[in-house]
């Protein structure tokens, strides 16, 4: 599992999707969250500005990442 630490109170999806390496691009982000193949704790989100806070994890394409603080 990969981690990502928050600089502020939060981090949003898209921003989090790109910092973790799992997507090259901001487009890319965009297209995979609106297409539902993004879930947030577990559960599909298609909100590109959802906040991420510490202990919410992503899981895309096989791979997880935790925001932590």
């Amino acid at each position: 599992m990969d981690v990502i630490r928050l600089r502020d109170e939060y981090i949003k999806l898209g921003q989090a999707l790109k910092a973790s390496g799992l997507v090259e691009s901001g487009a890319e982000a965009k297209e995979v969250i609106t297409e539902g193949m993004v879930c947030v704790n577990g559960e599909a989100d298609t909100r590109r500005g959802r906040k991420l806070y510490a202990g919410d994890i992503i899981n895309f394409n096989g791979e997880e990442v935790k925001i932590v603080n």
